[in-house]
């Protein structure tokens, strides 16, 4: 019995394990990785197990690193069945969709650069000139229906003639709605067949809703083998979701391997206590000085997360009542899902909202954006106001419109409330705006938005206590406080430094630790 690494390993991204029985091959997770576009499309578009060979999958939680290839294995002769919690069935509804709409749009407006490229150097060919702003206008003019959508019809026609090379999406809404049936959500500490002789547990993993801890069981040869899976493990005592699982049903605590996560295998928190005076802080110093506070944050966890701290905020009124504007429409439909799977919420929120009958996710302030025109309107608002919006490592999505436009003013503030993964934009806003180098040496880092430089001039602030991934120390806590008792443990799900140095940090503490290599089969 084996287990091989896919992806996320000495990386955050992409997670996909693969479990081979001899009989079954179970693959934990099957996400999307994310960073250096070129090169994360080009890893994207190669899956390392023919999808027929895949018995089933069993999925940790929605996040698009974990969920956002599955539309390719289930549109490739896959057989099998998707087992995971109720509410993450009910989050990749909205997820992949949303990931396959942008998936079409990236590969159509790629497709459209290249045909006009190519006619535009035609044009210039035949007449020998450079070609007029007019001329170029009228080739994009031909391309489009109306001023902003992309004509594809005509574009495809285009490529097809001329013999150019153009791009496909990973895959479309119909794929995206076609793996929707293979889910079969189930309930935490009820256990499932997923192969023969083999089970699967989930227990709450604390990391977004619905996100599991998978415990699976397999008989081999008279013996039986139990593998773990964290997933991404989440903080301790934070609002909303219950901690982390630590206490396992007794059949379920041998564990002859561990697939852990170590995101943040180096690195330290601010205490949770912490996050709500913080956030007060950032929201009232950015009033003062008459600026908007822009907070790039994930739509499934995160959002709802600030909304629910931003709530408890305003009941208190320890910040002006500024606007709340939440600008991802897909936010908006999974802060519904949230509504929805009150079974899953810890008691403190139980007891400060729902108790009174309250909505934690609804108050005076907050709005909801729907329409593109309302976006681009709160792009040009110059009163105070608070926009949380997508994508949360800055990679796609609006957030990238109000940061272009609030960017290069120091009244604004930007604040970076979660990990954002190497060579994002995100990261290099991060980076660069929390550079604390003497004023002498200090000079305005230019950031690329959308292919033009903006001076970074604006307030970038991290507050770590956001994090939905348990730092080093929640980690070591997962481990020691649970009554698991495990063999060894494959550290995983993070970039090279974090997972050896928390493997190193087990090593020390007694634990069996190693950092596998991509492909690397692990015996079990």
């Amino acid at each position: 019995m084996n287990v091989t690494c896919y992806g996320a390993t000495r990386e955050v991204t992409g997670s996909m394990h693969l479990l081979d029985t001899g009989t079954d091959r179970i693959i934990f997770d099957c996400g999307m990785f994310q960073g250096r576009r070129k090169e994360s499309a080009e890893k994207n578009r190669v899956l390392p197990i023919d999808p027929k060979l895949i018995t089933n999958i069993v999925l940790s939680h929605a996040h698009i690193d974990h969920s956002g290839r599955i539309p390719m294995i289930t549109n490739k002769d896959y057989h099998g069945q998707i087992f995971c919690t109720r509410p993450t069935a009910d989050a990749c509804d909205f997820l992949l969709n949303d990931s396959a709409r942008i998936q079409e749009s990236d590969a159509a407006y790629l497709n459209y650069k290249t045909v006009r490229n190519a006619l535009s150097k035609m044009k210039s060919s035949v007449t020998g000139k450079k070609l007029s702003e007019k001329e170029i206008k009228e080739i994009r003019k031909t391309l489009k229906k109306g001023r902003r959508k992309i004509d594809t019809e005509i574009i495809d026609g285009y490529i097809k003639e001329y013999h150019l090379e153009g791009v496909e999406p990973l895959y479309t809404v119909e794929d995206a709605d076609k793996s929707l049936s293979y889910f079969r959500g189930q309930p935490y500490r009820h256990p499932v067949t997923i192969g023969k002789d083999m089970t699967c547990t989930f227990y709450d993993a604390g990391h977004i809703m619905g996100s599991a801890i998978s415990i699976v069981k397999a008989k081999k040869n008279g013996k039986t083998f139990t593998i773990g899976y964290s997933g991404d493990l989440g903080r301790f005592g934070t609002a909303i979701l219950r901690d982390p699982t630590t206490e396992f049903a007794e059949e379920d605590r041998q564990l002859d391997l561990l697939i852990m996560e170590s995101t943040y295998g180096n690195r330290l928190h601010e205490p949770i206590v912490d996050m709500g005076p913080m956030l007060k802080k950032v929201i009232n110093n950015t009033f003062d000085r008459a600026g908007t506070v822009i907070i790039p944050a994930f739509a499934f966890g995160r959002t709802q997360e600030l909304i629910y701290r931003l709530h408890e905020l305003y009941n208190s009124e320890d910040v002006p009542p500024i606007p709340v504007h939440v600008d991802s429409p897909l936010a908006t439909r999974l802060t519904r899902v949230y509504g929805e799977h009150p079974e899953v919420y810890d008691q403190e929120t139980i007891e400060t909202f729902l108790s009174d009958g309250n909505n934690p996710f609804s108050f005076k302030q907050i709005n909801f954006i729907k329409s593109v025109e309302a976006s681009m309107a709160l792009n040009r608002e110059q009163r105070p106001h608070i926009v949380i919006s997508a994508s949360g490592m800055c990679e796609g999505g609006r957030v990238l419109h109000h940061l272009r436009h609030k960017i290069h003013d120091p009244k604004h503030t930007i604040l970076i409330v979660g990990f954002m993964a190497a060579h994002t934009l995100g990261r290099r806003i991060l980076d660069q705006g929390t550079d604390e180098k003497p004023n002498d040496d200090r000079t305005t880092p230019l950031v690329k938005i959308l292919g033009k430089e903006y001076p970074l001039k604006a307030e970038v602030i991290k507050l770590g206590g956001f994090s939905a991934h348990a730092d080093q120390s929640e980690l070591l806590r997962f481990l020691k406080s649970s009554n698991l008792k495990i063999k060894r443990i494959a550290v995983v799900h993070g970039e090279e430094e974090q997972s050896q140095t928390f493997a190193k940090l087990l090593n020390k503490d007694g634990f069996n630790a190693f950092v596998p290599r991509v492909g690397e089969p692990i015996r079990v």
